[in-house]
């Protein structure tokens, strides 16, 4: 016992004496020290103790962390979204009155000064992407989620579980219904579309100004569906339809039998076109209303970014899930969708996702080579390559016009075949006609099926089936699909889809309306394949913008990739054309409103069901109103008050101003009848159809 405190002097008093920060230490006297010797074992404990202090010293210090591309991905997101939300802040602190902040007055206040009051109910239809989907049945890897917004909403789901966020977001490969224990619903009410994200708008823009002249929930109505189902799959699993059919017939005898003004937007254009014929149709196919349902209980529709018949950009996303924004990334950065070692494979998850959506193919261009050209002409050739810029600098072409002048558009000498929707190829999207090799519907069927064993990588997963590189090779060499035979290729690529999907949509033009074969719902959302409901006092509307650059055609290349799994084709970003050409970045453009080309917005309201026609027997008025597109003047104006994006122009002054009178009880010859920027006219002259 005697020598521990002996130790704890040797333990803690003499390292004192090697202090280097020059204290005294408080050793014994030299005589006592020298006369003092330890017992052997001590020694050894202060000099392994001594040993490891020095270590501790002498221990190098740890570098700073290398930083992965995961870690400067997120650090950009990061400081994109502190800069966003900082101006947002700062544009809603600083005073109104400085000079260019003063917030233009908004037409609900100016109309209601005017005397505007609300008169027709209102029905507001979305489109696909922008409404709210909520959980009611997930996963174990769902837990707490429960009616929180899967979609819609801050997508933070996306960075904490992006694998079981993407597992709920599918649908059932065979039924395109719910997957076994996942249950995801509309988020019903206004507040379904009215923000996407967070400072995002949709519809709120629209619903602030309506409530300014007396709207609110009795008299409007978000008619929310999940945008991920077919049609009519809508309606099977969630009686959507049918509760879209009773909530009209309220709301027209709780408003004083006032009819109502349903106001669809991009998808939802074509959702309610199936509601017109569903709704009329004998059970238990259809609502099993009278015949005269439609004019008894409807004013007007007034049809915002209307995709009645298609959209090109579908098919590239179909294909490869692509467009011009992911085009672009690949020429600035080539390496960052493709690279192995990042391993995201986004392209890969969200193509596989999209492929259970069965209304993606609702939205495929309608109407083959007689709307959208072959491999020769196109209804917009020679107009199609318009600047915003410079064409906002242009003259309108006049207010309610038949103006067919087509000097309105820029053109250029360059030749673009806009019918080869898809080219493999720069020379394949220019070449005659008798120099492209064609690949019919046999060769396709031999293609899907023949295989390669000697493949370096085993197949390639297109989408759920397995595909040989021979196959994937013989249907891109140097060939060029129009609207026909892109059905095939789609066939060929997304097999379990268009087995579903083709079930519940058509894409052709009818030969005799009158078959009985086009009583089945598979044709009721095809303009070309349907006729409009015996309803001579409704009108219809085409509300969408014009002037910027919107993507009609694109140039693919085969993937250098041979990952497994990868996706075999993917647009050539290095193809471009003349300076002040169509084609950039392997995307061809015409006019339109940035997602939907003016030839499928406006054509059935300028042509197709202008007047008494075989799609319109019993002429309803038809209007086309289009919004010349003006960006914002300055980051403080946000999306613009005269945008005409095709979500943005859900808050353009002159539209809803549009929306607001007609809903008051205004007719379209009172608005002033149509109002023509584009040269939707002339296009529409070029398509030769039998009305």
């Amino acid at each position: 016992m005697a020598s521990i405190p002996r130790l704890r002097k040797l333990c803690y008093v003499e390292p004192v004496k090697c202090s280097p920060l020059g204290f005294e230490s408080f050793e014994s006297p030299k005589s006592e020290k020298e006369s003092f010797e330890p017992p052997k074992v001590e020694k050894q404990l202060v000099d392994e103790i001594v040993v490891l202090d020095e270590q501790k010293r002498k221990k190098p210090k740890r570098g700073p962390r290398e930083w992965r591309c995961v870690d400067y991905c997120c650090w950009i997101i990061g400081y994109m979204c502190t800069t966003w939300w900082l101006l947002l802040l700062l544009y809603h602190s600083l005073p109104a009155n400085l000079p260019g902040l003063k917030v233009a007055e908004p037409p609900g206040v100016r109309l209601k000064r005017e005397g505007v009051t609300a008169l027709h109910p209102l029905v507001l239809v979305p489109g696909i992407v922008t409404g709210g989907l909520e959980l009611w049945e997930g996963k174990p890897c769902s837990e707490g989620l429960f009616r929180k917004r899967l979609w819609g909403g801050s997508f933070s789901e996306i960075f904490k579980r992006p694998l079981c966020w993407l597992e709920h977001l599918s649908l059932d490969n065979e039924t395109g219904l719910d997957p076994p224990g996942i249950r995801l619903r509309a988020v019903p009410g206004l507040v379904a579309a009215d923000y996407f994200a967070p400072g995002y708008f949709v519809w709120a823009v629209l619903i602030e100004n309506l409530a300014r002249v007396g709207y609110e929930g009795k008299n409007m109505y978000m008619a929310a569906y999940d945008w991920r189902l077919s049609f009519q799959n809508t309606e099977i699993r969630d009686q959507a339809l049918s509760r879209l059919k009773s909530k009209i017939e309220l709301m027209y005898v709780t408003n004083g039998y006032k009819k109502v003004v349903v106001v669809p937007h991009s998808m939802g254009v074509i959702y309610f076109l199936h509601f017109l014929k569903w709704v009329e149709s004998p059970p238990p196919m259809g609502g099993g209303g009278d015949p005269g349902w439609c004019d008894k209980h409807i004013k007007a529709i007034m049809n915002i970014g209307p995709a009645f018949l298609g959209v090109p950009k579908t098919v590239s996303s179909l294909l490869s899930a692509e467009g011009k924004d992911v085009a672009f990334i690949r020429a600035m950065a080539p390496g960052l969708l493709d690279s192995e070692l990042l391993g995201l494979q986004t392209l890969e998850h969200a193509l596989r996702v999209s492929r259970t959506w069965d209304s993606m193919i609702s939205l495929m261009p309608k109407g083959g080579e007689t709307i959208w050209g072959n491999l020769d002409w196109s209804p917009e050739e020679d107009y199609g390559c318009v600047s915003a810029k410079k064409t906002n600098m242009q003259p309108s072409g006049g207010i309610n016009t038949n103006n067919t002048d087509g000097k309105r558009g820029l053109r250029v000498q360059e030749s673009v075949k806009h019918g080869r929707i898809i080219s493999f190829g720069k020379d394949a999207s220019r070449l005659p006609s008798s120099q492209v090799p064609n690949l019919g519907s046999k060769e396709f069927v031999h293609a899907t099926t023949s295989t390669n064993p000697n493949t370096s990588c085993g197949e390639v997963m297109t989408e759920y089936d397995e595909i040989s590189r021979e196959s994937i090779r013989k249907v891109a060499e140097n060939k060029a699909y129009t609207a026909r035979s892109l059905i095939d290729l789609v066939r060929f690529v997304a097999p379990k889809m268009m087995q579903r999907a083709e079930g519940h949509f058509s894409h052709g033009i009818a030969e005799n309306l009158d078959d009985p074969k086009y009583s089945h719902f598979k044709y009721w959302s095809n303009p070309l394949e349907t006729k409009l409901p015996d309803a001579p006092d409704m009108e219809i509307y085409c509300l969408y913008g014009v002037g910027i650059p919107t993507e009609r055609s694109y140039v693919y290349k085969l993937s250098p990739s041979d990952r497994c799994r990868s996706i075999p084709f993917q647009i050539d970003s290095s193809a471009d054309g003349s300076e002040d050409g169509c084609l950039k970045r392997g995307v061809s453009f015409v006019d339109g409103d940035e997602s939907v080309p003016v030839l499928s917005s406006g054509f059935m309201c300028s042509k197709g069901w202008r007047g008494k026609t075989r799609f319109n027997p019993s002429g309803i008025s038809t209007y086309v109103r289009e919004y010349r597109h003006k960006p914002p003047a300055s980051l403080f104006e946000g999306r613009g008050l005269e945008s005409g994006a095709h979500v943005d122009i859900m808050g353009n002054v002159a539209l809803i101003e549009d929306v607001l009178r007609v809903a008051a009880g205004a007719t379209g010859e009172e608005l002033g009848g149509d109002r023509i920027y584009s040269d939707i006219l002339r296009m529409s002259e070029r398509i030769n159809i039998r009305l």
